[in-house]
């Protein structure tokens, strides 16, 4: 579960930051990525800083068999500034090219979320466009900017690059 102030920080991004309020919502929402992970279709792992958890980082989605996927991640205010985000998702598009041979991974945010934006030019993705009005969100429909990194590029790149 988060915090208030983490709540508070994550609610203009993350649809999940205010409905998931309780022990059990949240061992309902675990439970549904455990699912999916068994299923090969979506990970998610904690961002851990000094042996507390600050954030996630996850596979939205996991195409095995299209060769595209897509990496997410959150983190508590305190947390931010240390280039844990992109050291986590660095590692999550590692793992995807490298051992599960995927030919994409996406990065999606709010054209208004110059952090996540931020991680994606630093990973080196390119930004692809915006979907217009593409979801629902709190009192009206958002926006998502695409991002990605192609495998044939990552090549390039080499996992130790921009580290």
């Amino acid at each position: 579960m988060v915090n208030d102030e983490g709540r508070d920080h994550l609610a203009p991004w993350l649809p999940w930051a205010t409905s998931i309020n309780d022990v059990e919502e949240t061992r309902r929402w675990l439970k549904q990525f455990a699912e999916e992970q068994a299923k090969d279709r979506g990970r998610m792992y904690g961002i851990w800083l000094d042996g507390v958890l600050v954030g996630g980082v996850l596979f939205q989605v996991f195409r095995a068999r299209s060769g595209i996927c897509e990496v997410g991640a959150w983190l508590a205010p305190e947390a931010e500034g240390r280039g844990l985000v992109t050291a986590a998702v660095r590692r999550m598009v590692d793992w995807a090219f490298q051992e599960r041979g995927m030919a994409r991974v996406e990065w999606r945010t709010e054209p208004t979320n110059l952090r996540s934006i931020a991680v994606a030019k630093r990973l080196g993705m390119t930004r692809e466009g915006v979907l217009r009005d593409v979801f629902r969100f709190q009192d009206g429909r958002r926006d998502l900017e695409v991002w990605s990194l192609l495998a044939s590029e990552y090549r390039g790149q080499g996992p130790e690059q921009g580290r």
